[in-house]
């Protein structure tokens, strides 16, 4: 028994050393912590259970067989969050460089199939090399199950990925299929070829961090939803925003007692809107001062930034919240708001948490560029996404609600429950210019006409009662009252019950 004792004493040691001590110095001069670092900061303390710590490769070819670490490069087991059951696996690039074997895909898939059934978030803390070239074939084989695995899980729990690290060739693909990507500023990429490849096939000369850095996929790719200074910030933030999220497709958010009171009145949104159609102003204000405790979590703000996505809170419950942006574009509909805005709505259906759409949209992006890069298939995935969904919706326009992108922005014709306008809106197939261009065209050699027209167009459109006339909006409320009338409805929702037609699954224009 004794000598049992000290065999599983000197495994245990072995595994927690990972590549030794001189490789968690060079983890440290990198700027980054070892696996169990940032396991230790992530959970709660104390909480952590680990599974798998004496799992070995089994490949015997070119020396590998004299190469046998405990744990095989990954960690993994389950612990809490703010005291909710949370799975992780988090790779160690001390141990082959956090390659993936055989063996360390089996211990990843093993806590995803759990957290599935389980009913429980999976964060998987990426820093590896790729595939261990050693096995050939067979690490290859084990990116293809833990692919599976995210694909089998998606929609059923909240899958989130953190790049702390390199992420490069396969082991792209499975952050890509999982709900967010989260990076670190300067010690993490991610791409499917390297610098190398990519000089070799096209003569671009390229750093990794051109390539595949945390701002290149923030910025430019919209692939990573968030990118932090360091591990340390990025592991606090994930946090947080796991507080937002429900644990399954079982259950809803967890519900944060607030005493943020529902009637409070935000005089200052009367003044919000400039009485120059043409001016912006910041939809990001109305949204602090209507979430609880002025409390967003934003995703992706430096992409597509002409559309807002992020997570705050209703009296205590998690609201997804979509937004356009009139500082940006003047918060037309683009290729890329599209994209982002329509893979959030569809994480919110798919996890029970209601969705508050704010509009102004002039319309969608017009221009050579965005129809050739399918703007038309790309705007129907927002539309799709919420024509399907089927969690309370609730609406406010704010200012202008043009033509298509109108039709888009969770109308009633796509089943939002409670559609409201401020007295600003303006909802109309097109501006009053462009519609008074088109409708009286024999009178475009007349300038007192055609401002007359405008004027006219203006009276009959550029106000919400049209609208309201036909039931296509619910009210009109004044904006200091927005969060009251958001809170009543979303209360009202709370029981909402409705279903689809059966399928197996629709066919999204991807």
């Amino acid at each position: 028994m004794q000598e049992i004792i000290r065999q599983l004493d000197e495994k245990r040691a072995a595994a927690r050393s990972g590549g030794g001590q001189h490789r968690i110095d060079r983890q440290h001069l990198r700027g980054k912590l070892t696996a169990r670092e940032r396991i230790e900061l992530f959970l709660d303390a104390n909480t952590f259970e680990e599974w798998d710590m004496f799992v070995e490769h089994r490949c015997t070819e070119f020396g590998m067989d004299q190469q046998k670490i405990p744990g095989d490069g990954v960690v993994t087991g389950y612990g809490t969050v703010c005291g909710r059951l949370v799975f992780v696996y988090s790779q160690d690039f001390t141990v082959f460089g956090g390659s993936l074997s055989a063996a360390h895909a089996e211990k990843i898939c093993k806590i995803v199939d759990q957290a599935i059934k389980a009913g429980a978030p999976v964060v998987g803390l990426n820093d590896s090399g790729g595939a261990r070239i050693q096995e050939g074939v067979e690490a290859l084989a084990g990116y293809a199950e833990v692919f599976q695995r995210n694909v089998l899980a998606s929609g059923v729990i909240p899958q989130i990925s953190m790049i702390m690290g390199p992420c490069a060739g396969g082991a792209v693909y499975s952050p890509a299929i999982t709900d967010f990507i989260f990076m670190v500023e300067n010690t993490s990429y991610m791409f499917v070829t390297g610098p190398d490849v990519v000089k070799t096939v096209t003569h671009e000369e390229v750093t990794a961090e051109q390539l595949g850095g945390a701002r290149t996929h923030t910025n430019r790719s919209g692939v990573a939803d968030l990118a932090f200074d360091n591990d340390v910030e990025a592991l606090l933030m994930t946090r947080r925003f796991l507080n937002f999220l429900p644990p399954s497709n079982r259950e809803k958010a967890p519900f944060w007692p607030t005493s943020d009171p529902a009637d409070r009145k935000e005089y200052s949104l009367d003044t919000l809107v400039p009485h120059d159609p043409n001016k912006s102003y910041d939809m990001k204000e109305l949204i602090l001062k209507v979430v609880d405790e002025h409390d967003f979590f934003e995703l992706q703000p430096d992409y597509a930034a002409n559309v807002i996505i992020g997570f705050g809170r209703i009296q205590g419950s998690t609201v997804g919240i979509v937004a356009n942006q009139p500082m940006v574009q003047a918060g037309a509909l683009d290729i890329a708001s599209s994209r982002k805005a329509a893979r959030f709505v569809r994480f919110c259906d798919a996890f029970n948490i209601p969705i508050l759409t704010l509009v102004d949209v002039p319309g969608f992006l017009p221009g050579t560029a965005q129809e050739y890069g399918a703007i038309i298939k790309h705007g129907a995935k927002l539309i799709y996404a919420y024509a399907e969904a089927t969690v309370p919706k609730v609406t406010v326009i704010t200012r202008k609600a043009y033509g298509g992108a109108y039709d888009v922005m969770s109308s009633k014709h796509l089943r939002g429950d409670v559609n409201f306008a401020w007295p600003t809106a303006e909802i109309a197939v097109m501006g009053p210019k462009g519609a008074v261009e088109i409708i009286f065209r024999q009178d475009m050699n007349d300038p007192e006409k055609i401002k007359n027209r405008t004027e006219e167009y203006c009276t009959k459109f550029a106000n919400p009662f049209a609208v309201g006339s036909r039931g296509f909006i619910d009210d009109v409320i004044m904006p200091h009252n927005t969060r009251t009338r958001i809170c009543r409805s979303l209360a009202m929702l709370r029981e909402k019950k409705l279903e689809n037609p059966w399928r197996k699954h629709g066919n999204i224009p991807l």
